[in-house]
């Protein structure tokens, strides 16, 4: 029984955990209801099933209970547990309260139990004849997840963890010693300033819906081989598995977008392992659905549509794995850090790896394999091709992101590419070139067989336009540098045409047929789009000024692509003239306005608007977490973010006068120098002529252990060149360094440090201001062309894929 600490809140925290041993117990009963319902020679005893549907349908109540709880923890500041200390704090608004919720591997696992309970019980009242074998599997994946949060210790072996832990269970500090250490804890840790954006509140439950949505068709799936109903599956599991491939897909997209609006990094996509993670299982899915529809009309293909809807079940467990077991530390900065975790979590995957596996071996004799080859010149054959060509996209995708797991159970040192984006871009162009083709052409072909002189007619009409369209596009657009560019250009616009002619005829007749025309459009202009704004987007923050920002900036930053903007001071940057007009503070975000204005040869201002780009400054780490801001034209984005900024409450360094500096120089910026190499400042540069190993230090007496060594500048600036020599002292165990100014040029040097390891020396240099101090951001301003298409493709192609479900629903019907 937990001792009661001063001030502390229990009741939310028991009542939570109680929720959660409940919430596997439920899920549990249902699991062996349904398994003895499934066995049951009896099929007019419904006891079981009963049992089943009650026990699940309660799972789905105690499971909003814990979530209640833990809300109530988090909004009311309880900090005596982990979980709300880690992930919140008192300065932040609600929206992002409800974004706590999931921030850690606790809530998001909660998250994805919650959306696995909602689709079992709609299943309950859906599933009719399946209902039996297809929960069984449901309630054992919700075991499983259930599991996940227990966070409680059997023989030893901690099983789970709870976002109810105290945080004095959780830490071990002299605090916790005390019966009022609640006292001493104003505040938690709040959540990551990345992800305090609207798109933290509605990205994860997207996602985590599309993960959860994925059991549904792989239970669908094993239901079939283990009830030997090898055919029956795929016309109740179509609905779902269509429902599975937008939702996932919609988070995906979601992703894309929030790290474009809202992460520096300069764009949609980084083919980061997260990204990755969650894309590879919404690709093989896409491959299920086209082949399942293949063997749902031609009865060709079915353990291809079999085998690609269970994979994609188990490459999201595997997609956990790498997430969350903080085996992606090193590649991805999305990954969670392993929570104890691992073997549960590779219990889960093996366990949903085995199982169908098992089935199919057992059942493999029986499978409905097609004898006869399809015909060349059918849609299925093609569908089976476009299939094949998504999964072997895929594999080279997991190959890449999966080195940190080849080389933990191999013990092998393979190095990820160092260019990721150009790696993954080699391939992946590739691929989709071939993609969009077949569902280009694709469309023409029939089912079984095809009247060749029409598809043949339709097609060399289509691929003419293509041609005649796509020289159009290149030409306007001007992605020359690479021909696979052209070449996939070339397929979107054929994917299309072709598809527009089958929308066309669709629109004559029923409308519910145009789902997968429309879907493919849509795919087409994510493709386009997605290329053009890649392939050309123009960095117009171009510094030739030669002026770096220090090697620190360098590490993350390329200074030729940022420049300085000084308070007041216009700047012309391409077709604008910029100017950095101050900064405001709203809770912990500064804001930069930035005024943007483009004036034509008479001085006439034809455009005029301003941008907010933001940071949160940590001046103790000396860094910011910036977000950008974007002004949106039709045909063409302006980003821009801050690279750096001057730091507020910075720690200051002191001369050997005692002076303070910080408020007669701007930032400091360091170097790694050796001799001979040459630092650039605002108006000029200084060469490391020497290092004086026997340097004097006026009025400071040298024992033989003590180190003063002098680093011999050349100092040169206009018709100036001074000569100067800054001094690093060893004197026992204190590093003490003697700066020297360079008034006349505004400038001061200091030996900082000697780095041993690198054969480097530290040089840091300040600089005065132009003529009284001003304010300053270093900022980067990119041009993404015809960004929008890749928008409203995404938009496109999940109207299609609603259009689809409703067919497919009715069919079940």
């Amino acid at each position: 029984m937990d001792t009661q600490f001063t001030g502390e809140h229990l009741l939310p925290g028991q009542l939570g955990q109680f929720f959660i041993v409940l919430s596997f117990g439920t899920s549990l009963i249902a699991l062996f209801s349904y398994y003895f319902a499934t066995i049951s020679k009896d099929k007019l005893d419904t006891s079981w099933q009963k049992l089943g549907r009650l026990a699940y349908r309660l799972n789905l109540f105690v499971v909003i209970c814990i979530g209640v709880c833990l809300f109530y923890i988090i909004y009311n500041h309880l900090f005596e547990y982990h979980y709300a200390w880690a992930h919140s704090s008192k300065t932040l608004p609600v929206y992002y309260i409800i974004s706590c919720f999931w921030e850690g591997q606790e809530g998001s696992f909660w998250l994805w139990t919650f959306w696995q309970a909602v689709l079992g019980v709609i299943l309950t009242f859906k599933a009719k004849t399946w209902e039996n074998s297809v929960m069984t599997v449901v309630s054992f994946s919700q075991v499983f997840l259930a599991s996940m949060i227990l966070g409680v210790e059997i023989f030893g072996m901690k099983i789970g963890s709870s976002p109810f832990i105290l945080l004095r269970e959780a830490m071990d500090a002299p605090i916790f010693s005390r019966a009022d250490y609640l006292t001493l804890i104003q505040d938690g840790n709040g959540l990551n300033p990345l992800l305090q954006n609207y798109w933290m509140v509605i990205h994860p439950p997207t996602l985590f819906l599309g993960f959860a949505s994925m059991v549904v068709p792989f239970a669908y799936g094993v239901a079939a081989l283990w009830e030997k109903r090898y055919s029956d599956w795929i016309k109740p599991a179509m609905p779902w598995t269509l429902f599975a491939v937008m939702i996932l897909g919609t988070g995906i997209i979601m992703g894309s977008f929030w790290a474009y609006e809202a992460l520096n990094f300069g764009g949609f996509w980084a083919w980061d392992p997260v990204e990755n993670a969650s894309i590879i299982p919404w690709l093989t899915l896409i491959a299920g659905v086209h082949v399942m529809l293949a063997y749902k009309n031609s009865g060709h293909s079915y353990f291809t549509a079999l085998f690609l809807v269970l994979i994609s079940f188990i490459l999201v467990l595997y997609a956990s794995f790498l997430t969350r077991s903080g085996i992606l530390g090193e590649t991805s900065v999305h990954a969670f850090t392993s929570a104890g975790m691992d073997i549960q979590l590779l219990t889960y995957l093996g366990v949903f790896f085995i199982l169908p596996l098992v089935l199919i071996i057992i059942n493999w004799k029986k499978l409905p394999i097609t004898k006869k080859d399809e015909d060349t010149y059918s849609r299925e054959f093609w569908l089976f091709i476009g299939a094949i060509t998504l999964l072997v996209s895929c594999i080279q995708i997991i190959a890449t992101t999966s080195i940190p797991v080849f080389n933990t159970i191999f013990g092998t040192e393979i190095a990820p590419p160092t260019n990721v984006i150009q790696h993954y871009n080699k391939w992946q162009i590739a691929f989709a070139f071939a993609i969009a083709t077949i569902s280009a052409f694709s469309q023409f072909l029939k089912y079984k067989k095809t009247d060749v002189r029409k598809f043949f007619i339709s097609l060399i009409v289509s691929f003419v336009v293509a041609v005649i369209l796509t020289g159009v596009i290149v030409y306007v657009t001007e992605i020359y540098q690479n021909v696979m560019y052209i070449l996939l250009t070339w397929s979107a616009v054929f994917s299309i045409l072709c598809n527009a002619k089958i929308l066309g005829e669709a629109l004559k007749g029923k409308w519910k047929l145009s789902g997968s025309a429309v879907a493919h459009i849509g795919f087409a202009f994510v493709l386009v789009g997605a290329l053009i704004a890649a392939a050309n987007n123009k960095i117009i923050s171009v510094n030739n000024t030669g002026i770096g920002f220090g090697d620190e900036f360098a590490k993350s930053n390329n200074p030729r692509e940022n420049i300085i903007l000084y308070k007041n001071e216009p700047v012309k940057m391409n077709e604008y003239t910029v100017t950095y007009q101050g900064d405001s503070t709203s809770g912990v975000n500064t804001y930069y306005r930035v005024n943007y204005k483009v004036i034509d040869d008479k001085g006439v201002v034809k455009e005029n608007f301003s941008l907010y780009p933001n940071a949160q400054q940590n001046a103790k780490m000396k860094q910011i977490v910036a977000s950008p801001d974007t002004k949106h034209y039709l045909f063409h984005d302006v980003y821009t973010h801050v690279s750096s900024v001057p730091l507020k409450e910075e720690e200051h360094h002191e001369d050997h006068e005692g002076h303070s500096e910080d408020e007669e120089y701007q930032l400091p910026v360091v170097h790694e120098v050796s001799v001979g190499d040459t630092v650039r400042f605002r108006d000029g540069f200084a060469i490391v002529k020497a290092v004086n190993k026997n340097a004097s230090i006026k009025d400071i007496p040298l024992t033989k252990d003590d180190v003063a060594i002098g680093m011999k500048l050349e100092v040169q600036s206009k018709n100036v060149t001074v000569e100067t020599e800054p001094i690093f002292l060893i004197k026992g165990n204190a590093k003490v360094d003697f700066g020297k100014k360079v008034d006349e040029l505004g400038l001061k040097f200091r030996f900082t440090n000697i780095l041993p390891d690198k054969d480097k020396l530290e040089l840091t240099v300040y600089e005065k201001p132009k003529a009284e101090k001003k304010d300053w951001i270093v900022m980067k301003a990119i041009v993404f062309p015809y960004i929008n298409l890749l928008w409203g493709g995404t938009i496109i192609m999940i109207v299609g894929f609603i259009l689809s479900i409703f067919r497919r629903a009715k069919e079940v019907k």
